[in-house]
């Protein structure tokens, strides 16, 4: 009964609240600009949108394919339609429960190839890491390209800015402080954070020392690319976005991503539509036009993913059956 308490509490309570932070942000517009909103919308060029989608399958496509490179040293050879199908099933999972689709991914090819669940579980680990990074990555670019507007904004509210990168300086050091501290700590919630941390490094250290990490960085790349290139094209669907620069829209892709991964799939404590739309708001965007924008890259996307993740649910097994035996481990 407890457990079942905190499930619930986990994944339905989020979901309201965001539902609830939805309704709260639209109800505090005026019947203007609520027209406005629903009409840059229902106005949204399909042409884009439809480009923007076809993007998204090829970047879900490129990480089934690429997934291979992590199964290879373990002596595992997996049908790439099998891949394809538990990658789509963990996009739908994770919209219902953040982080459950990882496990349904890996318990998904386990069932159906040669393979432990616990190996491909870490391989599960490993990939994450390596677009972890890569957010990273693009969190420092979009920095880079906005730090002229942040600058002006940190004057604008009379924040000093040598104070503020001293402030960063000094977390980093007292974060350096903390990850010593947690090495030498016997404290037991201390030590499951330096499992974790070790757990991001292990996985740091296997993409390295792998046969083909050289592809697997260059898919890495692309996939991280073709989400950029499926986020920026809706700045064309959306009325009067066409102009919009590339800064504010890689800062909106950094704010959409952390809204997505801390989430029930962009539906939660910090609804996706609403964490876009605020950048660009934030970036000089009328609300209307930055939350259509939002809401149009969010529900085309989260659509294709219950539609091809329920597909894919559905029709592994009939799939499997057709398909020739896997290679066996090595």
């Amino acid at each position: 009964m407890k457990k079942s308490l905190i499930t619930f509490s986990k994944t339905v309570i989020p979901i309201l609240i965001g539902v609830g932070l939805i309704y709260y942000s639209i109800s505090k517009m005026t019947p203007e600009s609520r027209g406005i909103l629903w009409e840059n919308i229902k106005n949204a060029d399909a042409w884009w949108i439809s480009f923007s989608l076809l993007l998204g399958i090829i970047s879900h496509s490129l990480r089934a394919y690429r997934w291979k490179y992590l199964l290879q040293p373990l002596g595992c050879k997996p049908r790439y339609s099998v891949s394809f199908v538990s990658v789509m099933i963990a996009y739908l999972a994770n919209l219902g429960i953040p982080r459950s689709g990882e496990i349904l991914r890996a318990v998904t090819l386990s069932n159906y190839e040669d393979i432990s669940f616990e190996k491909s579980f870490g391989t599960i680990i490993s990939e994450r890491v390596a677009d972890l990074v890569m957010l990273i990555l693009v969190v420092g670019l979009a920095f880079f390209m906005q730090s002229g507007n942040l600058i002006n904004y940190l004057e604008q509210q009379n924040i000093n800015v040598f104070a503020s990168l001293g402030i960063v300086v000094l977390g980093f050091i007292l974060f350096l402080g903390f990850l010593r501290l947690i090495r030498k700590s016997k404290n037991n919630w201390l030590i499951k954070i330096n499992l974790f941390l070790q757990g991001i490094l292990e996985g740091i250290r296997s993409i390295l020392t792998m046969k083909n990490k050289g592809l697997f960085l260059f898919y890495t790349v692309l996939i991280w690319a073709i989400y950029l290139l499926m986020f920026w094209v809706i700045k064309f669907a959306i009325p009067g976005m066409a102009i919009t620069p590339m800064g504010t829209i890689l800062v909106a892709f950094v704010a959409g991503s952390f809204s997505i991964s801390t989430t029930n799939g962009g539906l939660g404590i910090f609804p996706y539509p609403i964490v876009v739309g605020a950048v660009f708001v934030f970036s000089g965007i009328s609300q209307e036009q930055g939350e259509a924008f939002g809401w149009v890259i969010w529900g085309s996307q989260t659509a294709l993913n219950i539609v091809v993740g329920g597909l894919s649910f559905l029709l592994l097994p009939l799939l499997s059956k057709r398909l020739p035996k896997p290679n066996k481990q090595a």
